[in-house]
């Protein structure tokens, strides 16, 4: 079961802002994709959550981008930042990543976004969304969310 970015903010809007905050800290994000052989592959990439999806736009033909297209599955990683407060969390998107062909909408992406270059524009189906943090210098918290089911949360000492 997958659901876009609205149908995750709807079920879970606390978590959805904080991931949202999260990202938005910073450009740069890890992305990981799946190599023709399997293996894993991880590379920067910059987000985009823009009416109601989370989008992930790429270079032409860049091995990422080529990776998604033959196996869309891909986990997404926000930039942790400097030290190690990772104010808000450690933050992590798994899911399915669609390519967008249609003209309007990467039209509409590229007027909003402006950028520098042709892209491949994926737009994601999301699977999982997981919050790691540290609750009262005591607990470390996990939150997960997956399509359909409640918010988990576990405390660890």
């Amino acid at each position: 079961m997958t659901a876009n970015w609205a149908a995750f903010a709807t079920a879970e809007p606390d978590l959805a802002g904080t991931v949202e905050k999260r990202f938005g800290a910073y450009t740069h994000h890890i992305l990981a994709t799946l190599r023709k052989d399997g293996s894993p592959r991880t590379s920067g990439l910059e987000v985009r959550f823009l009416n109601g999806e989370l989008w992930l736009g790429m270079m032409p033909d860049s091995l990422k981008a080529l990776d998604l297209r033959r196996d869309p599955r891909f986990a997404l990683q926000a930039n942790p930042g400097e030290g190690t407060g990772m104010g808000g969390g450690d933050v992590r998107i798994s899911g399915r990543a669609i390519e967008v062909d249609d003209v309007e909408t990467k039209a509409g992406y590229v007027e909003e976004v402006e950028p520098p270059e042709q892209l491949h524009l994926f737009r994601t189906e999301l699977t999982e969304v997981v919050r790691t943090h540290i609750e009262d210098d005591t607990y470390l918290v996990v939150q997960v969310w997956t399509p359909g089911a409640p918010l988990r949360t576990i405390k660890r000492t």
